[in-house]
């Protein structure tokens, strides 16, 4: 048992956290994302939506400070008529982490090829549609 670890993070995540390194890679998608074909190594966490694990996520893993933007989020498709709302709430969590991070939006199918090179892939039962963020890792001072 360990002490401030929250109880949402499953040992598997955590270890994955651990391992990665500064500017490693890791994606939390939505019940709809396509994790299982595109993950090297994969996390179930079926159970939980992204804006909890994201809040959870960002207890220990810091954002990387060198790069514009360590926080990226699939950009809705030309047609869709989808409002991403839980982009608001993802904003402020990062937020209640650390200060003045900068989101991106990437392109549907870049999204997918971006993840595809993530250190990890989380899944999630998240039902919000555009739900699915990278997040890259900084260092740990």
């Amino acid at each position: 048992m360990l002490k401030n670890i929250p109880a949402i993070i499953p040992p598997e995540l955590l270890k994955i956290l651990d391992e990665m390194g500064h500017g490693d890679e890791i994606v939390i998608g939505d019940g709809n994302f396509p994790a299982a074909s595109n993950a090297k190594r994969l996390v179930r966490c079926d159970g939980h939506g992204v804006s909890e694990l994201l809040d959870a996520v960002l207890q220990l893993l810091p954002l990387d400070t060198y790069v514009e933007s360590p926080v990226m989020l699939m950009q809705v498709t030309p047609g869709d008529d989808v409002d991403p709302v839980i982009w608001k709430d993802y904003r402020k969590i990062v937020d209640k982490h650390q200060d003045n991070v900068t989101f991106s939006e990437i392109e549907r199918f870049a999204f997918y090829e971006r993840a595809r090179d993530a250190y990890a892939i989380v899944a999630t039962g998240e039902s919000a549609l555009y739900a699915n963020v990278i997040l890259k890792k900084g260092v740990v001072i």
